[in-house]
């Protein structure tokens, strides 16, 4: 078992859970709420993660964030440092990556919020961002959770686009997929059927909280 690669696969999964969840909250309200005919273009943006190969994707992002892309050129200049070949890099793409599996569950989650409650609480006089807080989050709070897990264990089984971003530098970018690649590569098929046979133990729980979490909630949202 490569344990660094594992606990920066955790560690990885962790922050971008977490930034997903502080970005993906105030952006599924808005795509559920809002009535800007346009979102739909947003909606699609958001979903591209799902249908574009991760190679694609990631490599987009290595020239965006390479020393002559424009992320890449604002970073150094703001912090001396690089975005590629390092955790950060790593970071904002696996954000990316992962977002629809974030967004999703929870736009599906406040839609089946019942309207009656929404607007009574504003006929009460509560404004809509303490309706939102205090009555939708709570109630949506199942769906939250699913994206919260599904968000987690996506970014843990990255390979495509964290192997262009990060490449594969032991103990700063090699993530626990990367990982298994080598070992294949290498011809130690023990290891890396060990290391898988984890993953695929740690995919089956995820499913089956998820899944759980569906049947019981009333809200009627499908998994990406």
């Amino acid at each position: 078992m490569d344990w660094p690669a594992i606990f920066l696969s955790l560690r990885l999964s962790l922050a971008t859970a977490g930034i997903l969840l502080v970005v993906g909250v105030p952006l599924a309200a808005w795509l559920t709420f809002s009535p800007c005919r346009w979102k739909v273009i947003v909606e699609a943006v958001v979903a591209i993660p799902l249908v574009l190969p991760p190679t694609v994707l990631g490599f987009y992002l290595l020239v965006a964030m390479g020393p002559r892309g424009p992320l890449g050129r604002a970073f150094e200049s703001l912090t001396g440092g690089r975005l590629v070949f390092s955790f950060g890099g790593l970071l904002v793409a696996s954000a990316l990556y992962s977002l629809p599996f974030m967004v999703q569950p929870l736009c599906a989650a406040f839609a089946g919020v019942d309207r009656r409650y929404v607007e009574s609480s504003w006929c009460l006089g509560v404004g809509r961002v303490s309706t939102f807080v205090r009555l939708v989050l709570p109630l949506a709070r199942r769906g939250v959770v699913a994206g919260v897990v599904l968000s987690f264990a996506h970014t843990v089984g990255e390979f495509g686009v964290v192997l262009m971003v990060g490449g594969n530098i032991p103990g700063r970018t090699r993530t626990v997929s990367v990982s298994i690649y080598d070992d294949v590569q290498a011809l130690d098929y023990a290891r890396a059927g060990t290391t898988a046979g984890v993953l695929l133990a740690f995919s089956f729980l995820v499913l089956l909280v998820t899944y759980a979490l569906q049947r019981r909630s009333p809200l009627a949202w499908r998994t990406p």
